[in-house]
């Protein structure tokens, strides 16, 4: 899967359960954690040699976590550590001036939250990404929620309650991008909107937009 992975490939509430069985996909995740970490010299090729055989026959999210547990979180886009991840975020603000999060900043792992007529925007199109699952809880009111996403980002908003308020989600193209982040909002929002949507194209990006074929001639 392209783009920021963690160390242990997995969600914190999947960590949580030590005896949950891994998949290929957790299996592979935590390989190209080893293979990058030994790119960048923190691991001897003996070392590397003996992770990933026990890598490969791990049979638990737990075996995988313990042989990349010394190791930081790496991008597998760029094979370089990323900022320390926090395991919850919180937002506040009341009656306040406008919250962003754009460029690359570091998703956590779970987001929280406790606005009153304050507008928060989440832009995802640079985020540094180390799990594979946002949970939001909402405790919100008045004003706005905008999540910018990007292949590969899906929004549920299944768990939310709305009290007065709108969402209208439209989910960037896939272009059948493997899924990278499932964002999940939940709690409750009070008299605002929720927006999500894909990233706007750029004036660049208009220009060198693919045309729209021709019908053949007769």
């Amino acid at each position: 899967m392209s783009g920021e992975i963690s160390p242990t490939g997995k969600d914190s509430s999947l960590e949580s359960s030590p005896e949950l069985r891994a998949s290929h996909t957790d299996r592979d995740r935590v390989v190209d954690v080893l293979r990058i970490a030994a790119g960048a010299g923190l691991l001897t090729a003996d070392e590397l040699d003996e992770r990933l055989e026990a890598a490969l026959s791990a049979r638990t999210v737990s075996e995988l976590t313990a042989l990349t547990a010394d190791l930081p979180a790496v991008s597998t886009s760029t094979g370089t550590a990323v900022a320390e991840v926090k395991d919850v975020l919180r937002i506040e603000g009341i009656h306040s001036g406008a919250v962003k999060r754009m460029g690359r900043w570091v998703v956590p792992r779970r987001l929280e939250l406790s606005t009153t007529w304050c507008e928060v925007t989440l832009d995802f199109t640079q985020a540094v990404i180390t799990q594979d699952t946002l949970r939001i809880d909402m405790n919100t009111a008045g004003k706005k929620l905008t999540l910018i996403t990007k292949p590969g980002i899906v929004v549920d908003a299944g768990a939310l309650s709305l009290v007065h308020s709108k969402i209208k989600i439209r989910q960037a193209p896939d272009h059948e991008t493997p899924i990278a982040l499932r964002v999940e909002l939940v709690g409750t929002t009070t008299h605002s909107r929720v927006v999500v949507r894909p990233a706007r194209r750029t004036f660049g990006q208009w220009l060198l937009r693919k045309p729209m074929s021709l019908p053949a001639g007769d």
